[in-house]
Order: C-alpha cells, then sequence, then structure tokens
C-alpha cells in the first residue's frame, strides 16, 4: 500500500516563473502590504524586482486578475481590488465557539468545494495541474519538517478552484480567509487535534484521493473525494463540540453538587 502511495506521488513538478511571481503577490496581498485600491509597481519595476521578463510579468498579473486580486485600469496600472473579507472579523464574535465556527465553515466549503473539485477535473489544464500538485507536495515538505501547513492546505483548495476556470470559486475561498484551514497552528481556529501529525496525515491522504481524481479527468470521482474529506474535517469538529458540551454539562452538575 505504501509503495502504491509512493508511486502515485512520483509526478513531475514544473514550476512556472510566472507562478512564483504570482505566489510572492499574492502573499504580499494577503500580508497586508499592498492594501486594496492601492496601485501596483509597473510592469518595469516589478520586472526589476523579480528578475524576470516583461512576458512573465504579464503572465502573472493576468493570473491575479483572473483570481480577482487585481484590476487593471486603462491608462492608470494595475490595482488591487476591493475586498469585503473584513466583514467576517466584525461577525466572528458573534459565531460562538472556535469549533462552531470552523464547522460553519466546513458547512459553505461543502456548499462551494464540492462541485469545484469536479469543475477542474473536466476544465483543468497543464498548468493548473501542476499547481494542485505543487501545493500537494508543500504540504508534504512542511508536515516533513514540522512545519505549519495551512498556508499550503489553503493555496492546494485555491489551486482547484482555480482550475474550475471560473473566479468566483477562487473569490468565495478569498472571503473566508484563514477561517477555510482550522489545521494551521498558527489559525485562531486551531486545535491540539488538528495539528497533530496523525490528523494531518489523514488530511494529506484525502488530499491524494483528491488530486489524482482531478488529474484522471473523473469529475464524480473528485466531487466525491472533495465531499469524503470535508465530510470528514466537520465529523471530526462535532465529536469535539459534543465533548465540550458533554464536559461542561458535567463540570456543572458536579458545581451543583459541592
Amino acid at each position: 500500500m505504501a509503495s502504491d502511495t509512493a508511486m502515485d506521488l512520483r509526478v513531475e513538478r514544473k514550476p512556472k516563473l510566472s507562478e512564483t511571481v504570482v505566489a510572492a503577490l499574492r502573499k504580499q496581498l494577503q500580508a497586508g502590504e499592498i492594501q486594496p485600491g492601492q496601485k501596483l509597481p509597473t510592469e518595469g519595476q516589478l520586472t526589476e524586482t523579480f528578475g524576470v521578463s516583461r512576458t512573465v510579468i504579464r503572465e502573472a498579473l493576468a493570473k491575479l486578475a483572473a483570481d480577482g486580486l487585481v484590476e487593471p485600469r486603462q491608462g492608470a496600472g494595475v490595482f488591487v481590488t476591493e475586498h469585503i473579507s473584513t466583514m467576517f472579523g466584525a461577525l466572528a464574535a458573534d459565531m460562538g465557539s472556535k469549533d462552531s465556527i470552523a464547522l460553519n465553515v466546513l458547512e459553505v466549503r461543502l456548499a462551494i468545494e464540492i462541485e469545484s473539485a469536479g469543475l477542474a477535473a473536466i476544465r483543468h489544464n497543464a498548468a493548473q495541474e501542476a499547481a494542485i500538485q505543487e501545493a500537494f507536495f508543500e504540504f508534504e515538505r512542511l508536515l516533513l519538517n514540522g512545519e505549519p501547513t495551512g498556508p499550503a492546505d489553503l493555496a492546494f483548495h485555491r489551486a482547484i478552484a482555480s482550475a474550475t476556470n471560473n473566479p468566483f470559486y477562487i473569490e468565495m475561498l478569498d472571503v473566508l480567509g484563514r477561517r477555510a484551514i482550522p489545521c494551521d497552528v498558527t489559525s485562531p481556529w486551531s486545535t491540539e487535534l488538528a495539528q497533530s501529525d496523525s490528523y494531518q496525515r489523514g488530511l494529506q491522504r484525502e488530499h491524494l484521493a483528491i488530486l489524482n481524481a482531478i488529474s484522471a479527468g473523473d469529475a464524480e470521482a473528485a466531487r466525491e473525494a472533495m465531499r469524503a474529506h470535508l465530510s470528514a474535517s466537520q465529523q471530526r469538529y462535532r465529536e469535539r463540540l459534543h465533548a465540550r458540551q458533554v464536559f461542561y454539562a458535567d463540570s456543572v452538575k458536579a458545581a451543583a453538587t459541592e
């Protein structure tokens, strides 16, 4: 079984220069280094910064525009689009505990990402498949090094959303932001269970099933693999929430008898 998995993992990776630029700019956007509404550096400045050709920069900017992250304006340049993800910060305090938030987010992701996986299976091109594979391998690398895997996990799901060639799937994930991936140790929705090696190994096995189905162009298998992945996460959090409720009820009962 292990040898079969190893064979599945032997996929040739062909990273593109434009993808490197996209990843770097996306990281700056997520970190708030480039604010919504702000103009990006010119093509010439970006060419010097990244040491690549104007063609590579244009390809990267086109990708970011397709993802809905930037917006070219005739005669003015390229600007960061305005996002509504800050709305979720104000709502978070009213959504209950960490577990309740995770369950709410997973419910939304089930509605979005099952079809996203199916569409990715039939619409993806070679570059998009490579991006999904790259995120998968990055998760594996971080896991082996004992580093937080959340960014790679989110990148995996974003790459699938991108492969639908429908930018609104990516936009929905970007609105959820870090709330979409509670397994990262840096996430405020993380738990000891989600941070364990065995838990994340399980996630990676589920990721592999999704990746294989998309690579095979099997839309139905991709949908089922994504459904199984998110449903399993949902069930794990339900069990945790139930355990906390039982603990609370027992504590109240014990206090009443003292």
